[in-house]
């Protein structure tokens, strides 16, 4: 498969990820309309948008510049091995 390089079909891919994870919380609070839930799942949903920001952004903007990730299985590839060879 090789890499999508339209721009709408970006942005399109990128609206259909905010529609899952909109329908996903939505369908969580529906299920426990409490103010714990919804505090919960925005302390989640913020903590995993963190994440994805240091493993995509920090480590190749101030880690390592040389080094361009694929995905998180690339960034979880380049962990383990960075780890091992210090």
């Amino acid at each position: 498969m090789t890499d999508i390089k339209d721009h709408r079909l970006l942005y399109f891919k990128g609206f259909l990820m905010l529609c899952v994870g909109m329908l996903a919380a939505a369908l969580l609070w529906i299920e426990q309309p409490t103010l714990k839930t919804s505090s919960l799942l925005a302390i989640s949903v913020w903590g995993f948008a963190r994440a994805y920001y240091f493993a995509f952004y920090v480590i190749q903007h101030y880690v390592d510049p040389s080094y361009r990730f694929s995905g998180l299985w690339s960034f979880a590839r380049y962990v383990v091995t960075r780890n091992s060879k210090v």
